[in-house]
């Protein structure tokens, strides 16, 4: 959890990164105990942030989160407005850090922007004039389909999805150990031909200016060449008009504290 104040909602004050914890009454308890430290035991008046996984806003609950079960179905919303005493907005969390480099990062001075995360599995998001586009259920672009036969191996990979290839959840299954430990070259390369499939895809669907790349599996070492990627990409894309800039995310780990600011002064309005 990666957590901030801001005086005014200028700027990102005081910050402080601590683990999440699995169980949601745990999370809450630390969340606030976090905030209190943060605000010297002040009430906040309004907050906003990212979850990893799909958020009804209406219910204020989390629907799907496969890295946080435990969270499943709680009263997020609800309990976090309790603890800061104030309103609190929530988006998914990679929509929130593509928010933060498209106004702060790697995508400043782009209208339009998309923000892919590739770390456990990969997210993202489109970003129009500094606006995370509006949705039903948000955007999954790891759960897009590029081998529709699962040729590659239908035992490991029944689905065919980007995240199922490029994800390091996925390499773990693969390779049995953390991407990290994966030093194979041949691998990497193999890595950046199949993003750059999604990424095809995602420029025929959201048309984007640009494209900024984030998460351990971009930013971490080793990691997907990026170079290599927008290769492949522009020979995938040699019959249309333009390739978007690939670049990779510069915000590091606080691209969603940014994201959260830049959300929080909309929605506050």
């Amino acid at each position: 959890m990666r957590i901030a104040v801001s005086d005014g909602g200028r700027q990102i004050g005081k910050h402080k990164i601590v683990n999440t914890p699995k169980d949601f009454k745990d999370a809450m308890s630390l969340f606030g105990l976090t905030v209190a430290e943060l605000t010297n035991g002040k009430k906040a008046e309004a907050a906003a942030g990212g979850l990893a996984g799909t958020f009804h806003r209406e219910k204020g609950i989390l629907v799907r989160s496969p890295h946080l079960p435990q969270w499943k179905d709680k009263p997020v919303q609800e309990e976090m407005e309790k603890i800061i005493g104030g309103k609190v907005f929530i988006e998914n969390d990679a929509a929130i850090v593509g928010l933060g480099e498209a106004l702060f990062g790697a995508g400043r001075g782009h209208d339009i922007v998309v923000y892919i995360t590739i770390s456990t599995g990969v997210g993202g998001a489109r970003i129009v004039k500094g606006i995370i586009d509006p949705s039903v259920a948000g955007f999954e672009p790891g759960h897009q389909v590029i081998d529709i036969s699962a040729a590659v191996n239908p035992v490991e990979n029944p689905r065919g999805t980007l995240e199922s290839f490029i994800s390091g959840s996925a390499l773990e299954r693969r390779f049995g150990v953390p991407p990290e430990e994966i030093i194979d070259k041949h691998i990497w390369e193999e890595l950046a031909e199949q993003l750059a499939y999604g990424l095809y895809n995602t420029v025929l669907y959201w048309s984007p200016e640009a494209i900024v790349l984030g998460g351990p599996m971009i930013v971490g070492h080793p990691a997907i060449d990026l170079h290599l990627t927008t290769l492949y990409l522009k020979k995938l894309l040699e019959e249309f008009p333009y390739t978007p800039v690939v670049k990779k995310a510069e915000l590091e780990s606080i691209g969603g504290l940014y994201g959260a600011l830049a959300y929080l002064n909309r929605m506050s309005r």
